[in-house]
């Protein structure tokens, strides 16, 4: 059977892609093979046979029609005769899926046919293959992403096959611009520098549009994956997706230690039209950092030249981008990053010029964020850990500095009293024979010491708010007196000691006595109240200065005001310790 050849109306458009249609849903699809080969309808299978795409690919993504070589030879038919803008629309609509099964179906089908279309466009193809990788793009972030080592070794999403398929899908691409960039450089010495300006734009559309694919594939789908390490998972398609992603981009021409070190080394202006921001996005470059650093991906391509303290300072901007966000994905990747970052830093190196830059102030705030609001224990306990390396890797001044900046900052009871804790472990260094230094002992450690031994709201501070930072201030006054002689005063605490007694001792004891009393009052209304069996109310409230307690039982309550009493009974014995022990010194 054949149709008429002379000139074709939208009515005979209309009767060919509809009758085409009904007969692939029906199961003719004998018939349509035969029209869509019948030498006489090939002009009008050139421009209308996109439209049996649909019901087509409805039958090739079923896999179990009868009728489904017919439908692979239609298939393929059309690939080889309609013309590639249209065929790339028409493929590029049925791409668009919702079902995550779908999905993998449409991109293992449809990414070779979208290929061979691609590269039948020659050198028009760039703004198409930026078209086409976007909405395939947008497609991988609807598939869920494995978790465990198990669902990426069995697949079960189906995202590995997908991403191994994209890597195949860009290959030509990424080959046709490597040759490109190497031709443009080998002509640099051929042309006048002007002519081969002006032609240059035009060439790297390819590249532009490879480079926007790859950092979209960065800041999207492996800044949220967790890879395996090869200990873990010797054989990781994941991690091989990203190994090809970074090598795509080396192909390009972007050079990935440029990349990685631009908040410190400022890129030069790239011709283009693209901005700066737009062609580097933070996200993507601190995803790049994580895979080089913690994950050593495409190590051959990054030279190691660098000094660690160099390669810090480049990373802290990728780690303060990454622990900024309120995702898990990203602020494990911050907090890897940046403990493999310190871990190559020598102990006690850092200068205390580093902290005048803004990260290395602004990454620990972030860290502090983590370890007191983050769900996830395991990032808070790994929080805390990258929090000490980062305070070993200070040399002494700025340690000191450091811990100043802390106590002024944290506002959190728990960080300040770690703090404390870390100043206690650097005054009892610096005492030790042959390790005098002069930020921890004499007069200037004074300063600090001031900032540790005081009440922050004087007499009428929440002692159970401030518990930890006042336990381990109290801690540390209890050594200072026990371990400094007074006839040494290595640490200026026994001249400081009158100011100290003014400015905390003694309003802690005012505090604690008040403290002590309201929660006696307290108990002691609860305890009548449930003596009395007044029970208008199954549930009690319980008001501790101007806060209330959540809604419990009486016997909750009792035990929490006994456990608050019994608080307020240990910082009055370290007190008391403390005062017997600067009695006795006095007397001596």
């Amino acid at each position: 059977m054949s149709l008429p050849d002379d000139s074709y109306t939208s009515e005979d458009h209309d009767v060919f892609t509809i009758s085409g249609r009904t007969c692939i849903e029906e199961g003719d699809s004998a018939q349509v093979l035969s029209i869509v080969l019948d030498e006489k309808n090939q002009e009008i299978v050139r421009c209308m046979g996109w439209n049996l795409l649909p019901p087509l690919i409805q039958v090739l993504m079923n896999k179990d029609s009868e009728k489904l070589s017919q439908c692979l030879a239609i298939f393929n038919h059309l690939l080889q005769t309609c013309r590639p803008k249209e065929l790339l629309i028409g493929l590029l609509e049925q791409l668009e899926q919702d079902d995550p099964v779908a999905i993998a179906e449409s991109l293992h089908l449809l990414l070779k046919p979208l290929q061979r279309v691609l590269l039948c466009l020659g050198s028009r193809k760039a703004s198409s293959l930026g078209m086409t990788l976007c909405s395939v793009l947008d497609q991988l972030a609807k598939l869920p992403l494995p978790h465990t080592k198990e669902q990426e070794e069995d697949d079960v999403f189906s995202l590995c096959r997908c991403c191994n398929d994209i890597t195949d899908f860009i290959k030509p691409f990424v080959q046709e611009a490597r040759q490109n960039l190497q031709n443009r450089e080998g002509n640099i010495q051929r042309t006048d520098r002007v002519g081969w300006e002006l032609g240059r734009d035009k060439e790297d559309e390819l590249g532009t549009e490879l480079l926007k694919f790859c950092m979209k594939t960065l800041s999207h789908t492996l800044l949220e994956a967790q890879l395996k390490d090869p200990d873990t998972l010797p054989e990781s398609p994941l991690r091989d997706f990203a190994t090809d992603i970074l090598t795509s981009l080396s192909a390009v021409g972007e050079s990935l230690p440029s990349l990685v070190f631009q908040p410190l080394l400022r890129r030069r202006q790239v011709p283009g039209f693209l901005e700066e921001e737009v062609r580097y996005p933070k996200e993507s470059l601190a995803c790049l950092a994580h895979l080089l650093f913690v994950h050593h991906l495409a190590a051959d391509a990054f030279p190691s030249v660098f000094s660690p303290v160099f390669a810090l300072r480049c990373n802290m901007e990728h780690v303060y981008l990454l622990l900024s966000r309120t995702e898990e994905s990203r602020i494990q990747k911050g907090l890897e990053l940046y403990e493999k970052s310190l871990v190559r830093v020598e102990d006690g190196s850092l200068p205390a010029d580093l902290l005048e830059i803004r990260s290395f102030l602004t990454v620990p705030q972030n860290l502090v964020k983590v370890m007191t609001l983050c769900t996830r224990h395991d990032l808070r306990t790994r929080g805390l850990k990258v929090l000490q390396l980062s305070i070993d890797k200070l040399n002494t001044e700025a340690k000191y500095n450091f811990f100043q900046y802390m106590l002024k900052t944290s506002s959190h009871s728990g960080v300040e009293g770690y703090v404390i804790k870390n100043i206690k472990n650097q005054i009892d260094a610096a005492l030790q024979p042959g390790n005098s230094n002069s930020w921890f002992e004499g007069a200037q450690l004074l300063p600090l010491l001031r900032k540790v031994l005081v009440l922050p709201d004087g007499p009428e501070t929440d002692l159970l708010q401030y518990l930890d930072r006042i336990m381990e201030s109290l801690n540390l006054l209890r050594y200072l007196v026990i371990r400094d002689k007074v006839t040494e005063n290595q640490t200026g605490i026994w001249t400081e000691l009158y100011k100290i007694e003014d400015t905390f001792l003694k309003p802690l004891r005012v505090g604690v006595n008040m403290s002590r009393a309201h929660y006696e009052r307290e108990l002691h209304d609860t305890l009548a109240t449930k003596r009395g069996k007044v029970k208008a109310e199954s549930m009690l409230s319980v008001s501790v200065g101007k806060e209330k307690l959540p809604n419990m039982t009486s016997e909750s309550q009792i035990q929490a005001l006994h456990s608050a009493l019994h608080t307020f009974d240990m910082i009055e014995s370290v007190l008391v310790r403390i005062e017997e022990l600067t009695e006795v010194k006095d007397n001596l």
